[in-house]
């Protein structure tokens, strides 16, 4: 027989359902009749189609993976389907949203729930020795639905999923790629919800052990551990933004440092699309913060005074161009830094100074965050 592609095949097979009744038994007929049906569509680029039997093949193989009491030997073929489900249901969407069909992130929400199904089939399993347990699946299935989650901004439901993977006794035993993955995504999680050292532990576990061959995926950490750990008062050096094709942070680094506020501004709105696609933009606006702490940090070390008169500060801000300024923003800024504790000290009203300590009045970042 002469050799044809595989798309030709399909085409020659009208009703590989009841092909594939003659072969194989149920639930296995109707998982690879759907998988061949979902091939052609993908040979024809039509996601919306191979969405659709993709999650015949997932359901169907659920059935079968449910039926195996006590034994794990399905995992892999449930990572296959259970990323293909997840690339299909993305594919489709963008399909649809070109025809300008459909909600946005609809069939990757379907996707989510079908997967759902799979993460409690491996999280029930209680009755199998830890060798043959489907929990070994749990933490893939986390990280497809974590990619779905984040895709969809719908972050509050990873928490059960944190939680689960928290109170496992599995969670140093999964594979290292699996463990960077899950880090990464619940490290970023943290950074939005402002646990900056959580999330520096997390992304910082992430960057130190995903592979070194990964410059791609490295880069992409770093582009969520960097503001982390400027917020944080550790700044990159230029070798590791060149090393990485990040030099958008340098003039941001070199600001914040400074203290130099017109910097930080330029360097934001320069770089504004980048950093609003990395999602990133709105993280990096809380460095103002810390500039401002610089700032009057040399205000104070050029004193050279445990009283500083709140003037010298509105001078050092019209010095950066800081527009519409006057002496109750400048108490605000102080009240604020000193709240934060980045500043140890108290605003005198009465003779308009601010008290430093005199004992480190600007602590060390690290120490604060």
């Amino acid at each position: 027989m002469a050799h044809i592609t595989l798309n030709q095949y399909l085409q020659q097979l009208a009703n590989p359902e009841e092909r594939c009744q003659q072969i194989l038994e149920p639930p296995y007929d109707e998982m690879v009749a759907a998988h061949l049906r979902c091939a052609f569509a993908v040979a024809n680029h039509d996601f919306v189609e191979a969405y659709k039997y993709q999650t015949f093949v997932v359901q169907s193989f659920l059935r079968a993976f449910q039926a195996h009491k006590e034994e794990n030997w399905a995992l892999p073929i449930m990572y296959a389907v259970a990323l293909d489900l997840r690339i299909f249901a993305n594919n489709a969407d963008q399909q649809l949203g070109k025809k300008g069909k459909g909600k946005v992130g609809d069939m990757l929400e379907k996707a989510a729930e079908l997967l759902m199904s799979c993460f409690r089939v491996c999280a029930s399993d209680n009755r199998a020795g830890i060798d043959d347990s489907k929990k070994w699946g749990m933490l893939f299935l986390i990280n497809q639905l974590f990619k779905i989650y984040f895709k969809i901004n719908k972050l509050h439901l990873c928490k059960p999923l944190i939680r689960a993977i928290d109170s496992s006794s599995l969670k140093d035993e999964y594979s290292m790629a699996q463990r960077v993955t899950y880090k990464y995504y619940v490290g970023r999680k943290a950074m939005f919800d402002s646990d900056f050292k959580q999330a520096e532990e997390y992304l910082s576990f992430a960057f130190q052990h995903c592979h070194r061959s990964s410059q791609k995926n490295k880069r992409m950490i770093l582009i969520y551990l960097l503001p982390v750990k400027m917020l944080l008062g550790h700044m990159p050096t230029i070798q590791l933004l060149r090393k990485y094709d990040l030099l958008q942070f340098s003039d941001v680094t070199k600001a914040v440092s400074e203290g130099n506020l017109l910097l930080l501004n330029d360097a934001l709105a320069k770089h504004e699309a980048f950093f609003i696609r990395c999602g990133i933009f709105l993280i990096l606006e809380k460095l103002k913060i810390i500039t401002y702490r610089n700032l009057f940090k040399k205000v104070y070390l050029l004193l050279r005074t445990h009283q500083l008169p709140l003037d010298a500060f509105l001078v050092a801000l019209n010095f950066m161009q800081v527009e519409d300024v006057d002496i109750d923003e400048v108490q605000c800024i102080l009240a604020n830094l000193i709240y934060m504790g980045h500043i140890k000290g108290y605003i005198s009203h009465q003779h308009q100074k601010l008290v430093v300590s005199k004992q480190n009045p600007f602590p060390p970042l690290s120490s604060v965050s």
